[in-house]
């Protein structure tokens, strides 16, 4: 027997497993794909990324970027793999989907057998051995009525959209356009302009295309869709204005096609979505809408007309825990002490925050086993502050959360720098990569 048993094999798990085998100890490391699949991943590889192809910016001065510097600090296999991994993304991490996971295929198999890798589903928590359950949002309908049962409590829910990818070679560059906003870093995206008359075109068919019908097991009264609002469907955010979508995924502002030298009334942008670019997603385009308007509004988009469509944009119910009811900032269940939840179950929303949930998951697993005090990081650094947020007992009203500033410990300034926004994230930057880099 194995000494921790780890459920599920997305990002989060993942890193909990390599952490522990680094630590000397064996894990059974389960996960029900193919057998069983999701109704949002597409693949049986391990860590496979569902959504967008982004982990966010690498600036230490935002706020994901603090968070994957943090992790580098402290250890992390996944965010290493995922710049071995990346693709032009400007300022951004993005990563090649099918390579990463490959990558951390070949890691899970280079610890001389430390890892043992079951495509079987857990359908209950195991009760006679240390377990981090990193099952993931889109937990089986079996373990997750489970840990129901576990915790006395029910389950939230939220939804979450997928964006369509498309072929580069059938985009027309003859409109499309490449930059970076502010040409910060390569102009690695593809940008679609439009006037105003192509917005409001497209805006009619897509506040007007008819979306696909929720499935049975969301039509629960008490399971209304709840959208989380960092990755909110664009048929959504475009019913709360015309202009909305101007504001948000669609900003023209920084975007600017050197050919022309106009300044466009809307972009669309593509992020490249593999290593040899020959795929892109379209930033900030997750859809529920049907797959025939989903072709006609992609078609509707100057550069896009004759797109290829490699994959349409769906939507899914995630699962998560009422995390600061049941769990520590150590992410060690209460209830049960050899017992750690890990990932987007907890209620930490991003993939960045999923790998570092699943680090310290498994950095404190192997504490546990070892008997030594379990890591809680102060609210100075981003990891603390994101899983003393989840784990706060007077949360009346718990939803997912990304890594953010307003969560983190506020700096003790003056007036002047607490309006300077960029000149107090650095200092906020620099207090928490000081505390890491002398205490690990």
């Amino acid at each position: 027997m194995s000494d921790v048993v780890v459920i599920g094999a997305g990002l989060a798990g993942c890193e909990a497993a390599l952490q522990l085998a680094k630590e000397g100890f064996s894990v059974d490391l389960y996960e029900m794909r193919p057998h069983k699949m999701t109704g949002a991943h597409s693949t049986q590889n391990p860590a496979e990324f569902v959504c967008s192809n982004s982990l966010g910016s690498l600036d230490v001065t935002n706020a994901s970027g603090l968070l994957k510097k943090e992790m580098e600090i402290l250890g992390s296999f996944l965010i290493k793999v995922a710049k071995d991994a990346s693709v032009p993304a400007g300022n951004a991490l993005a990563i090649d989907r099918e390579f990463f996971s490959q990558r951390v295929n070949e890691l899970l198999n280079s610890f001389d057998g430390k890892i043992n890798f079951i495509r079987e589903e857990i359908t209950k928590i195991p009760s006679d051995i240390p377990v981090i359950v990193a099952s993931g949002p889109l937990t089986s309908d079996e373990l997750a009525e489970d840990i129901r049962v576990f915790t006395g409590s029910e389950h939230l829910h939220f939804f979450d959209a997928i964006a369509p990818i498309v072929e580069k070679d059938s985009i027309n560059f003859e409109k499309a356009f490449y930059a970076s906003r502010y040409d910060k870093g390569e102009a690695s995206y593809i940008n679609c302009p439009m006037n105003k008359d192509e917005y409001e075109k497209f805006y009619e068919i897509l506040t007007n295309a008819p979306k696909i019908e929720l499935k049975e097991f969301e039509k629960n009264s008490k399971d209304r869709a709840k959208f989380f609002e960092s990755c909110l469907p664009i048929e959504v955010l475009a019913s709360r204005g015309k202009d909305t979508l101007r504001f948000g995924p669609m900003k023209p502002v920084g975007l600017v096609d050197k050919r022309t030298g106009v300044e466009n009334y809307a972009v669309v942008q593509l992020r490249q979505d593999d290593k040899a670019a020959t795929m892109y997603n379209l930033v900030g385009f997750q859809t529920n809408l049907k797959w025939g308007s989903q072709k006609e509004l992609l078609h509707s988009i100057p550069g896009l007309e004759n797109a290829n469509i490699l994959r349409y944009g769906v939507m899914h119910r995630n699962t998560f825990i009422n995390s600061p009811q049941l769990l520590d900032a150590s992410l060690q269940c209460r209830k049960r002490k050899n017992l750690f939840f890990a990932g987007q179950i907890t209620g930490t929303e991003g993939y960045t925050e999923s790998i570092a949930s699943g680090m310290l998951a498994g950095i404190n697993m192997a504490r546990y086993l070892k008997n030594q005090e379990l890591l809680i990081l102060p609210k100075i650094t981003m990891l603390g502050a994101l899983t003393q947020y989840i784990t706060d007992i007077e949360q009346k009203h718990f939803q997912p959360i990304n890594s953010n500033w307003g969560i983190v410990e506020e700096l003790v300034v003056d007036k002047k720098i607490r309006k300077n926004k960029k000149l107090k994230n650095e200092m906020l930057s620099k207090r928490s990569i000081e505390f890491l880099e002398k205490n690990f």
